[in-house]
């Protein structure tokens, strides 16, 4: 069997990589560079390139590239950055593999929960409305991106991410050496509802995407979703250490710029309700366990 992953290099495409290799995947990973190992394929979405032969035969591709959400200010030269990224680079994709002799059966295509916009202290499953805001559009736009892979009879699938929690990168990697000194805090009034999910059940999610035959939008969170206030008490209880330094909103979003309002601010109570009714089994369904194996305590 062979999968194709772009965005390899990241926080989820690198553990998705190893996990399916550990399954008897032969994994080729595509790189926006010369290729410099048997394992790796050129191409470059700026310029609407992709090693089409290498594409061929494949029995998933998963796509995982685009600039990071919260990697830098919200200017807006990074929001077209941040658009184009998602939008052009899933269009290559698509067409690419729609115009193949022999297409994959399935595409995963990376997506994320601001599909929702503000949910307040609202559940929202799959089948809720698209929110409003930047990323609710981005997201509308870039599931919309894959439309030649499905028109070409590929199963395309469209797994909204929430919080990803690792120690080697994301909110918890960004945010730990912090909560270690104790001076962690609650973002904001707390109050905001935070979807999330451990890296290990994130790629256990998206192997169980591409065996399964699920289609469309596919909430991958955790089937507990905390409010930030919670998720801080119980991530300095597991350190052992105080939070009580919480950071004003005013400050986050002079920082943040427009991210704050859509990003650690925004409220977000997401349930996997279709991921649950196929039968996927999370290893970290609660907080507190969670946060204990992700830290190794």
């Amino acid at each position: 069997m062979r999968a194709i992953i772009s965005g390899a290099s990241g926080l989820i495409g690198e553990a998705l990589a190893a996990r399916l290799r550990g399954e008897g995947f032969d994994v080729l990973r595509l790189v926006r560079r010369a290729p410099a190992h048997p394992d790796e394929a050129f191409w470059d979405p700026a310029a609407g390139e992709v090693d089409r032969t290498a594409l061929e035969g494949a029995d998933a591709v998963v796509h995982l590239a685009g600039a990071g959400i919260g990697d830098r200010p919200w200017t807006e030269s990074y929001r077209r950055e941040i658009r184009d990224s998602r939008i052009g680079g899933t269009r290559l994709l698509a067409e690419a593999l729609a115009g193949l002799d022999s297409p994959p059966p399935v595409l995963v295509s990376g997506s994320a929960i601001g599909f929702y916009g503000d949910t307040g202290a609202a559940e929202a499953t799959e089948s809720a409305p698209r929110g409003t805001g930047f990323l609710a559009d981005l997201v509308a736009d870039w599931e919309a991106a894959a439309a030649p892979a499905a028109a070409a009879g590929i199963r395309v699938v469209h797994p909204r991410t929430g919080i990803v929690l690792s120690r080697r990168g994301g909110i918890l990697g960004k945010t730990l050496p912090l909560f270690r000194a104790g001076a962690g805090g609650r973002l904001g009034d707390g109050r905001q509802w935070m979807s999330w999910i451990t890296l290990r059940d994130e790629v256990a999610a998206l192997g169980h995407l591409i065996a399964s035959d699920l289609s469309g939008p596919v909430n991958l969170t955790a089937p507990s979703p905390v409010t930030n206030a919670g998720y801080t008490r119980e991530l300095a209880r597991v350190l052992r250490r105080p939070a009580v330094l919480p950071v004003p909103a005013p400050l986050l979003k002079l920082v943040l710029r427009g991210f704050a309002a859509e990003g650690p601010l925004i409220s977000q109570r997401v349930l996997p309700a279709r991921l649950l009714e196929s039968g996927f089994a999370f290893a970290d369904p609660d907080l507190p366990a969670a946060l204990r194996a992700v830290l190794g305590r």
